[in-house]
């Protein structure tokens, strides 16, 4: 298992879920991705990816008014 950082700070939406549809076949089972993000949607996005694959988020860490560390175990 391993723990994986993608930062999409700076980047709007669809960006940031693009970056992360390409990081994701990278993950094995068990592995952790911190994904970093500031988009007004970031959070509801990558909620709603992880409910429609399976994915458990397992924290949000507030860094502002819209940013957000999301951790995703695969």
């Amino acid at each position: 298992m391993g723990t994986r950082h993608l930062d999409t700070t700076g980047l709007i939406s669809p960006e940031p879920m693009l970056k992360l549809a390409v990081a994701a076949p990278d993950m094995k089972s068990g592995d952790i991705l911190e994904i970093t993000g500031d988009s007004p949607t970031f959070e509801k996005d990558i909620r709603s990816w992880c409910d429609r694959l399976g994915k458990e988020i397992t924290g949000v860490d507030s860094k502002g008014e819209y940013a957000r560390c999301i951790t995703i175990r695969f």
